[in-house]
This record gives C-alpha cells, structure tokens and sequence, in this order.
C-alpha cells in the first residue's frame, strides 16, 4: 500500500455542519496539502433515522464557501476507492463483520429492547455504576456465545433479528500513540461489546469507519476530541482485523469552548452571545428556523479559515494573517495543543475587520453597490470605490459599508442631540454660513482645498477648529462620529455640502447655543 499521506473529512448528513467540524475538515485539507498527499471527502450516513435530506448538499456548499476542495468525494469521484457514502457501501460491510464473528471477535446477539433494559436495571440494583454489555454480562445474555449450536441455528432460520457485537477482551490493554495527545492506554474492562452491525443490516459507526478508512487507505485519522473514548475500540478492530500494520496514525483535536472557556461550545452558547456556530444559514427541517451562518453574517471565507485554524493550532511565531497557501506552508500537527481552546468572536471579527481592510477598493465597492441597489439607490462605481475607501478603517462586515455610510446617499433627517446640545453654537452658525459661501465660490473641492477654505474662514474669525468641527460633521451627515471629515466633503462635493449644511441651519435654528 502507498505511504503517500491520505486523510479524510467524514461528517454525517444529520444537520448543519458545526463550526467545529468545518476547523476538522480544514486541518485535514492544511495536512494533506502540507504533506502532498489527498484529502477525501466521505459521507458517512448510516445513521437512517437522523438522516436530513439536504445535509449533504449543505456540506458541500460550505465547504466550497471556504474554498476546501476534496480531492475525492461523492461529488469528485476521481479516485478508486469509492463509493463515497457509506449507504452506497452497506452490503461490503456485513462481509466484514461476518469475518470477524468467523474469527471469534465478534457474535450473535438476540437480546430484545425490554432485555437489555433489565440487564441494566440489575447492574444498576448491584450498584454498578456503568451498565454495559461486556465480557461478563454477555454471558448472562441471549447471544450466540450462550446459545447452543440448535437454538442458533433455528433463530437464524427463522429469520429472528439480531445484532453482531464485538467481543471485547476481559482482560487486555489498548495502546495508541495519539499524535497530539501522546500514549492513550485503556484496560478492555472500560469497553462495552459495541454493535457493529444493526438489525436492519445497516453498520454501525464504529465497524464502517474503521473498514473505509482501511480500505481507503487513510494514514492518518485527524477528528475531534469527542471521538477519543472510541479510539480504543477502532485500534481493537484493527487487531481483530490483522491491519494493525496499516493502522492509520491517530491525531484528536482540541475541543471548542464557550467563550468564557467552561465547557464545550454549543449552538445555545452560539445564540445566547449573538453569533453563528455554522458556516452557513441553516434552516431547521424540525421547527422551520433559519439559524444565522457566518457567511451571511458577513464573515469573509479566508477570515474565518485563519480564525479557525488558530483554533487549537498556533505557528510558533507572531504573525497572525495567513494566506491559505501560507497555512499550508507552516501548518503542522505537532503545533496543536492538547488543551480546549476558547471561542472568541471578537477574535473572529478582528480577522475580519483584516481582510476586508486588504482588499482594494474596486472589490469592496460591489459590496456596496449591491446593497444599494437592494435599497432602490444608486451610485457611480467611483463614488463607491471612495466611499468604501473612506470607511474601511472602520467597518468589519461588508454589509456596513452600506449601514454606516448611508449618510453619503441621503441627506440627513436627525441630527444627533449630544452634539446639539453642546457644539451648535453662535460661533458654529457663523463659521457654517461663512463655510458655505466660500464652498460656493469653488469650482471644485478636494479633501486639502475643503480643510484650507475651513481654516482661512477659522482664522478670518478667530475662532479654534474644535469649536466648529463637530458642529459641522452633524450638519453633513447627521453623526456626531466618523471617517475624516475633509474626505467626506471631497466625495460629496461642493453643491451637496453646502446644500446640507443650509438645510441644517434652517432645521436647527431655534437650537442656537
């Protein structure tokens, strides 16, 4: 078998795909760039009762969002080791769980629900503190270890369901090396039987995981810490298997915590902070909800894959903007901390506020020209290359180059009542109608020839710039705050301005202080 490095991104198509899922599909897809080796896509959907019908595609669609491009995948089927989804597989792993009860590392199970419930109601009366079906349980149990070759057969025959369950050692120790979190060593004693193979004939996750990933040759299986407690049991099934020799490496990720770092981050935290938790919007198919996604909330894709990779994994050096292709560069797996790591949306806006600050202006103003339009207004493609240029030191999303500089495509109706109540003075008016006298006088106005003709007007008066600044920023775009004001008379333009500024004085003229 190849040792090229192949990995793989295995979600099921239960839901919307998890914040946390979407940083374990871009450490596979960083690792498997990083090494030249594959990064695969599997649908694993044996889970029929939680099963979602557009799950898949939603998977699909936010992970080309964020720009990670499976090399195989139900959708690329460029490889030779598909189908891709486990449902197209069902029948190649009865084949395999029928080996292993060949073997005598698996058996027949017959128990009923109402069983089973016993079985643990009298563990739980002899104060066990964790019921289990295991290597002494079993014997008390309707399976085909306790069964005679007769009553097997004749419940075969009759076509009795059953489950197969692995037969776990008593009294044996797993040992894995885990890349991140070093040797993991179990006692058998701590693992139930698990059901490999369900009644309907469907496997379970654990039988069809350890299967596809050998016979898709994974290398290495790099997934949330949540699946650390069923590493065990894989390694088990690997042994059982004779694939101990290909045995993939293992590499569980850090688990994401609430902001305040107690506990594992959930959709409730996600909305009780007021920010998503997936990388798209969701619309529940059980209550009909649109649940908020990061893409329509404004997140850039290359912000949200730096925010994310540093979710667990940092470079060792200060640099914090990475381009995709300088991830894959520096990226390793022996730079991730074993430690939970906290969610951070400021963190996450903060990158934001980054990449939209590196794009050029060109690209930023359909930003805003779409939400113009959406709104019934319009703009020259220059007038929004300025505008955007104006306010990108200030914004983070890109729909608030539309919100926060609305003030450049209407005139204000409401000026803020602080600044009124403080800076629109006698002084102020006077400079104001002097302002806009001079500004009439122009044949053109600029960022430098507004703030001299503001200047010459101050001086002519004698009376200081902070006295009147604010004064006139309110009567322009009805704000208290904002970019540079000399700019924002430049785009405008002379006519606009003086205009505003007469429509103010005539507005606020019983407000004289």
């Amino acid at each position: 078998m190849s040792t090229a490095v192949r990995v793989r991104f295995a979600p099921s198509p239960t839901g919307a795909l998890h914040v946390g899922g979407l940083r374990t599909a871009l450490y596979n897809y960083l690792y498997a760039k990083k090494m030249g080796g594959t990064f695969i896509l599997r649908i694993e959907d044996t889970d029929q009762n939680r099963f979602v019908d557009t799950a898949e595609d939603y998977i699909k669609e936010s992970l080309e969002w964020i720009g990670i491009t499976p090399d195989e995948s139900p959708w690329n089927d460029k490889g030779s080791v598909g189908p891709y989804r486990q449902s197209e597989r069902k029948a190649m792993y009865k084949e395999y769980a029928q080996q292993l009860v060949e073997a005598g590392h698996a058996y027949y199970a017959f128990d009923t629900s109402e069983e089973l419930d016993a079985m643990r109601e009298r563990l739980k009366a002899a104060r066990v503190d964790n019921p289990q079906y295991n290597a002494i349980t079993r014997m008390q149990m309707k399976n085909s270890l306790t069964l005679s070759a007769e009553e097997l057969k004749s419940k075969m025959d009759a076509g009795e369901p059953y489950v197969i369950r692995l037969k776990v050692p008593r009294k044996d120790e797993v040992r894995l090396n885990d890349l991140v979190r070093g040797w993991v060593m179990v006692h058998s004693s701590q693992i139930d039987d698990k059901i490999l193979m369900k009644s309907d004939g469907m496997p379970t996750y654990h039988l069809a995981n350890v299967v596809d990933d050998h016979l898709m040759g994974i290398t290495h299986v790099i997934r949330g810490e949540e699946w650390l407690p069923s590493a065990p049991l894989h390694v088990l099934l690997y042994q059982f298997f004779g694939w101990e020799d290909t045995m993939p490496q293992f590499a569980h990720l850090p688990l994401l915590l609430k902001p305040d770092g107690n506990g594992k981050l959930s959709k409730r935290d996600a909305d009780k902070h007021g920010f998503p938790i997936f990388p798209l919007q969701w619309k529940d198919p059980a209550s009909g909800e649109d649940v908020a996604g990061f893409r329509e909330d404004g997140y850039l894709p290359d912000a949200l894959t730096n925010f994310l990779a540093f979710l667990g994994w940092n470079p060792g050096t200060e640099q914090e903007i990475f381009s995709k292709e300088e991830l894959v560069d520096a990226f390793s797996i022996e730079r991730i901390g074993k430690s939970g790591t906290k969610f951070d949306i400021n963190k996450a806006k903060w990158f934001n506020q980054q990449y939209l600050k590196s794009k050029d202006n060109a690209e930023l103003a359909h930003y805003l020209l779409k939400d113009l339009e959406t709104h019934g207004k319009s703009a020259s493609k220059e007038t929004a290359e300025n505008v955007v240029n104006a306010l990108k030191e200030r914004v983070t999303f890109p729909h608030e180059f539309y919100t926060e500089g609305i003030f450049f495509f209407e005139k204000p109706t409401v000026y803020d009542e602080q600044v009124i109540s403080k800076k629109w003075t006698s002084d102020a008016v006077k400079v104001l109608k002097l302002y806009a006298v001079a500004l009439e006088k122009e044949s053109f106005i600029d960022a430098e020839k507004a703030k001299v003709l503001l200047t010459d007007v101050l001086e002519q008066e004698g009376i200081g710039m902070g006295k009147v600044m604010q004064a006139l920023r309110v009567s322009i775009t009805g704000k208290g705050a904002g970019p540079d004001l000399m700019e924002i008379i430049s785009i405008l333009g002379k006519d606009e301005i003086t205009e505003r500024i007469r429509l103010a004085l005539d507005t606020l003229q019983d407000q004289v202080k």
